[in-house]
C-alpha cells in the first residue's frame, strides 16, 4: 500500500513538471506566433517617388548656380550609425554587438565623422547609415548633429527604413530603426525626390530592410542641372535578381537624366566590390560581389576606373568586415564606397581618405570634379 502511494505520488510530479513544461511551451509558442504576426503586420516599405524636404540654412546660400569649367568637391561617407568604433564588432557580420557602445559613444563618433567630412571643405557631402531615432543608437537625432558640422549648406534626408522592434539577438534586441540619406550641399537644392529600390520579398526583409536613393537636383548657369544620386544598396548576400533589379533601375533613371541633358554624379555605398573585376572569382567575401561595369549605361563610368591600375591597387579600401574589431593587416577590407559619374563631367581627383576607420566601419571617399561646357 505505501508503494503504491508511493508510485501514484511520483506520477503526480511527473503529470505536474509536465503540465508545467506545456503550459510555459505554449505560452512561448504564443509569444512566437504574436510577434511573428507583429512583425508582418508592421513591415511597410516607404512608398516609391516619394518628395523630400530640403532644408536651407538660416543665412542662405552664397553661390546661387554651379558654373561650367570651375572646380567643385564632393565626399561619400557611410557612417554606420555612430556605433562603429575601431573595436566594435556587429552581430549581422558575425560580430558580437547588436547596438553602439553608449549614447555618449554614439554622440563623440557621430560628431567626429560630421567634422572630418567637413574638414574637406565639400561642396557636397553624401552621408549614409544616419539613425533618427532608433534603439541601437539610443535615440539620438544624428541628421540633427550632422547639420553642425554643415550649417550653411542645404541639406536633404531620404529615410532608407523605418523598421519593426526586432528582439534578435535575445541578449541585446536591435530593436527599432528609423535611419536613411543625408545630402548636404553648399549650392541652393531645388527639389529631392526618393526611390525605392526593389528588395527581397521573403522573411529576410525584416534584417535586411528596406533600401532606396535620393535624387537632388542644383542648377547650373547653363540651363542644365546637376543631378545628384545617393544610394545604399542591399547588403548581406541578396540574391542575383535583387541585385540586377537595384543596379536595371538606378542606371535606367541616371540614363534618363543624362538624356535630358543634366549632369549626373551618383555616390554613396555601393556594397559591392568595386576594385574586383567580375571575372575575379576569389579574394572577396561572398557578400562583395564585384559592381557589374557591363550594366552601366553608356557615358557613365565609376571614377576610380579613370585611375591607372597602380593608382586603383594603391587606394585605401574603403570599408572593412566588422566581424572582429578592426586588426591592420588581419582584418578583411574592401572599397564599397565611390562615385559614378557621366562623361560630360571631368573628374579631377579621387582618394579614399585614410583614417583607420575610427568612426564607421567605412572611411570616406573625396573627388574633385568639373562640368564640361
Amino acid at each position: 500500500m505505501h508503494k503504491k502511494k508511493k508510485e501514484h505520488k511520483k506520477r503526480g510530479i511527473g503529470w505536474t513538471i509536465l503540465r508545467i513544461f506545456l503550459g510555459a511551451a505554449g505560452i512561448l509558442v504564443l509569444v512566437l506566433v504574436v510577434y511573428i504576426g507583429y512583425l508582418f503586420a508592421s513591415y511597410h516599405r516607404i512608398e516609391d517617388n516619394l518628395e523630400l524636404e530640403v532644408e536651407k540654412p538660416a543665412e542662405g546660400n552664397v553661390d546661387e548656380t554651379l558654373k561650367t569649367g570651375t572646380e567643385y568637391s564632393a565626399l561619400t561617407y557611410n557612417i554606420g550609425f555612430g556605433a562603429y568604433t575601431p573595436d566594435f564588432s556587429f552581430f549581422m557580420d558575425g560580430g558580437k554587438s547588436s547596438w553602439a557602445k553608449s549614447k555618449e559613444s554614439v554622440l563623440e563618433t557621430v560628431s567626429g565623422a560630421g567634422k572630418l567630412a567637413a574638414s574637406y571643405d565639400p561642396d557636397f557631402a553624401l552621408i549614409q547609415e544616419v539613425d533618427l531615432n532608433s534603439t541601437r543608437s539610443y535615440h539620438v537625432n544624428e541628421y540633427d548633429l550632422l547639420k553642425e558640422s554643415f550649417p550653411e549648406y542645404d541639406s536633404v534626408f531620404a529615410q532608407n527604413y523605418d523598421s519593426a522592434f526586432l528582439f534578435y539577438p535575445f541578449t541585446q534586441p536591435h530593436g527599432r530603426s528609423r535611419s536613411g540619406l543625408a545630402l548636404f550641399s553648399r549650392y541652393p537644392v531645388t527639389s529631392a525626390l526618393r526611390r525605392s529600390f526593389p528588395v527581397s520579398t521573403s522573411f529576410t526583409k525584416f534584417f535586411d530592410l528596406d533600401r532606396c536613393y535620393s535624387i537632388s537636383r542644383i542648377p547650373v548657369e547653363n540651363g542644365k542641372e546637376l543631378v545628384i544620386f545617393e544610394l545604399h544598396m542591399s547588403a548581406y548576400g541578396n540574391s542575383d535578381a535583387i541585385r540586377e533589379g537595384q543596379i536595371s533601375m538606378l542606371c535606367n533613371d541616371m540614363e534618363a537624366e543624362y538624356g535630358a541633358g543634366n549632369y549626373v554624379l551618383c555616390g554613396g555605398d555601393f556594397n559591392h566590390d568595386l576594385k574586383a573585376s567580375e571575372d575575379d572569382s576569389t579574394g572577396h567575401e561572398s557578400w562583395a560581389y564585384p559592381f557589374p561595369r557591363e550594366d552601366l549605361p553608356e557615358h557613365f563610368t565609376f571614377c576610380l576606373d579613370l585611375l591607372s591600375e597602380e593608382e586603383k591597387d594603391d587606394l585605401w579600401d574603403s570599408a572593412r568586415n566588422a566581424d572582429m574589431e578592426y586588426v591592420p593587416g588581419v582584418t578583411y577590407t574592401v572599397t564599397l564606397d565611390g562615385f559614378i559619374l557621366s562623361d560630360n563631367m571631368e573628374c579631377i581627383s579621387y582618394e579614399n581618405i585614410n583614417t583607420g576607420y575610427s568612426y564607421s566601419d567605412h572611411d570616406p571617399v573625396y573627388m574633385k570634379f568639373k562640368l564640361k561646357s
